[in-house]
């Protein structure tokens, strides 16, 4: 037998059966199997588990790629490590380099990577992209956001199925039930040492704090946060449920005027009228929106985004602003 191909029946045989079979399991939950399913591997512990496990569970239909932001000189190493990992484990591997546009870094750098990744996979015909969001990131976001005040969507945290920005290609995340620590187990039984990232220790960034915070404090458990922001991913998913059909039954089109007879509780009316915004093309944040709609039902009128809205007899009219091209969507 091949060195190479020793090395990676070592490391399959190295991790346990059991962990190999629930990351199966968690996987196929929310991927259709049979397609090709690719893999962001940054080189961190929870990536590297990605890998792994994705290896031992299912390696004839995974590839692999690794961003590298040039943000820090130990980067293309990092990718290096990759990519010898991943040729010992027979997996095919691409690194791809790209440049991060000046502003909030974390952002950028999150945009510059999942638009690489996203032509990575047109390119290779990948149906799907796995990333190795966990439980503790999971609490992370959800603490984050509820230090800034979201409502129901903003708490559901990660998704652990989405989509990649800007794309409709699916995003899977099959560790939201999986802690970090058990990641990093799954890295040391295959004698692996994953890379450190000098930026998850700095202080500059929201998401660093909020970690040394949650580890600091013991009477929080990360797992059980997570499970509460999918219990709020189960509320949104109802809100949304709500929402079509008050949509259905409440809204109404005449010529370039989306008209809606409010009916249902507030959350509702809210997604009703960011959906009616969407038809016009615009976006407005949540809060803007709920100023609008504050508006309404005091029967003022308010103008956001481009679109006019006022209120009459219990009826919301909203048009396009005088001249502006906007037109309501046939939704």
């Amino acid at each position: 037998m091949p060195l190479r191909l020793q090395r990676s029946v070592a490391i399959d045989r190295a991790l346990d059966s059991e962990l190999i079979d629930r990351f199966r399991s968690d996987l196929e939950r929310i991927w259709k199997t049979g397609n090709k399913l690719g893999l962001a591997v940054s080189g961190g512990p929870d990536s590297i588990a990605l890998l792994l496990l994705a290896h031992a569970a299912m390696p004839d239909v995974i590839e692999a790629a690794t961003v590298d932001h040039g943000l820090r000189p130990e980067a293309a190493d990092e990718a290096a490590m990759v990519a010898d990992l991943c040729a010992e484990l027979g997996v095919e591997h691409r690194i791809l380099t790209v440049e991060v546009a000046e502003g909030n870094l974390q952002n950028e750098a999150r945009k510059a990577r999942y638009q690489a990744l996203a032509g990575w996979m047109n390119e290779r015909g990948l149906s799907t992209l796995a990333t190795g969001h966990h439980a503790d990131d999971q609490a992370e976001t959800l603490m984050m956001r509820l230090n800034r005040g979201s409502g129901v969507a903003g708490l559901a945290g990660i998704r652990s199925l989405g989509r990649i920005p800007a794309t409709e290609l699916p995003l899977v995340r099959p560790f939201l039930e999986w802690r970090r620590s058990e990641l990093a187990e799954v890295c040391q039984a295959a004698d692996i040492v994953p890379a450190t990232d000098p930026s998850n220790e700095d202080d500059a960034f929201d998401r660093v704090r909020i970690r040394k915070a949650l580890r600091d404090a013991d009477w929080i458990d990360a797992g059980s946060l997570a499970i509460s922001a999918a219990h709020m991913a189960d509320a949104d998913e109802a809100l949304d449920w709500a929402a079509d059909t008050e949509w259905q039954d409440c809204v109404e089109r005449s010529a370039d005027t989306l008209i809606y007879r409010p009916v249902a509780p507030y959350a509702i009316r809210l997604r009703v009228i960011a959906r009616i915004f969407a038809s016009f093309g615009a976006s407005p944040r949540g809060g803007s929106l709920a100023r609008l709609m504050d508006a309404l039902v005091r029967g003022k009128g308010a103008s956001l985004g481009g679109v006019v809205a006022t209120a009459r007899r219990g009826l919301w009219n909203f048009r396009a602003e005088e001249g502006r091209k906007i037109k309501p969507s046939d939704d």
